[in-house]
């Protein structure tokens, strides 16, 4: 689908580490954000991926449960509502079961195709772990399904990849979490800024 209605073109898919574990993050406008990332995937971290989706917006309803679960073999997170514990519970499959995750720091699909601030999930599940963060930066996303559609359109999405960041020493508190949060929006950013 994303070949043919969308022309997808994939860039610096070399950036992404051998294997698992590994989050990939990237800026969000569309529900083909999430299709799309898991799609630059092969080998073992396609099969071991799962990506971090709205609760209320995918597990809302059955057929809305099985379409995340079967498209992007998608685990709930409840906005809002997702305790300390439940996001200890994700860091642990993550690295023990040696999974990737595919997850939007800004929380929500954006509804100008402006990068939003980030939330401090992110760093909760990586400080105090060795799992790289991979930045990501997707064109054409909104322009195909912006939030106010409710079906994509044809057009291109260009997906580029960028080098892992990597946060074993930096402290898991505060102060940490808000410098985790602030380097990973930066490498999003960055990876925007060498649009062609």
């Amino acid at each position: 689908y994303l070949s043919v209605a969308h022309r997808l073109e994939v860039q610096g898919r070399e950036n992404l580490p051998a294997e698992p574990p590994f989050v990939m993050i990237a800026n969000h406008c569309s529900h083909l954000d999430a299709l799309t990332l898991a799609a630059a995937l092969r080998g073992p971290a396609a099969r071991q991926a799962h990506a971090l989706a709205a609760g209320e917006v995918f597990f809302g309803s059955d057929p809305g449960a099985a379409f995340a679960a079967y498209a992007i073999n998608a685990l709930p997170v409840w906005r809002g509502a997702t305790t300390r514990g439940a996001l200890e519970t994700l860091r642990t499959r993550l690295v023990e079961d040696r999974l990737v995750y595919i997850l939007f720091p800004e929380g929500t699909r954006s509804r100008t195709g402006e990068l939003g601030p980030f939330q401090a999930g992110l760093a909760r599940l990586v400080l105090g772990t060795e799992v790289p963060v991979v930045p990501c930066w997707l064109d054409g996303a909104f322009a195909c399904w912006p939030a106010s559609r409710r079906w994509p359109r044809p057009g291109t999405l260009r997906l580029r990849i960028g080098a892992p960041l990597r946060f074993q020493g930096v402290s898991n508190d505060a102060a940490g979490r808000a410098a985790v949060t602030e380097a990973c929006r930066a490498g999003v950013l960055a990876l925007r800024a060498e649009r062609t």
